[in-house]
């Protein structure tokens, strides 16, 4: 097709159009990725948390009562280094191990609530201001942005294990 005909110069256009758009967002989500990291760092400085055992306590927090071996290909770290933030964790009365009930060799862990609080105070400045952003959005464009975010959530998990494989 001849790039002078207008149909060729507004395709054009529309794929230029595309990629800004895409690079947009690329970029959008590694400023949030740093600006989340940078939250999670202040957040464990307030409570004495190294980054590691903040993220442990969040995948904690959503995933469990978790057996450590879960936990640790969650965390994508090593057993051993994990049963050292576990350890920090425990001697900090954020988390407690139980025995499992279907397997009484096996360990389970869980948060202690009455702490995980403390987490919520310090992550309240920012849910106030997310629940603001999502008030100027219709309900439709919510679902959308939700399906966007679980989606790319879904596609670093992919690339995290396929780098943790190579």
């Amino acid at each position: 097709m001849d790039s002078t005909l207008p149909g060729a110069t507004s395709a054009a256009s529309a794929a230029r159009r595309r990629r800004r758009l895409n690079h947009r967002i690329r970029e959008g989500l590694r400023d949030l990725s740093v600006q989340l990291a940078l939250l999670n760092h202040q957040i464990g400085m307030h409570l004495d948390l190294r980054d590691t055992d903040l993220e442990c306590l969040d995948l904690i927090s959503r995933y469990g009562p978790i057996g450590p071996t879960a936990l640790a290909k969650r965390a994508g770290m090593h057993p051993a280094t994990l049963t050292g933030v576990l350890d920090r964790l425990e001697r900090g009365n954020w988390v407690v191990r139980t025995p499992n009930p279907t397997d009484r060799r096996a360990v389970l862990v869980q948060v202690v609530k009455e702490r995980a609080a403390e987490v919520t105070y310090l992550l309240s400045g920012l849910n106030t201001a997310v629940d603001g952003i999502c008030a100027e959005y219709d309900d439709d464009e919510l679902v959308l942005i939700a399906d966007f975010l679980l989606r790319t959530a879904r596609a670093g998990r992919i690339a995290t294990d396929e780098l943790a494989d190579s």
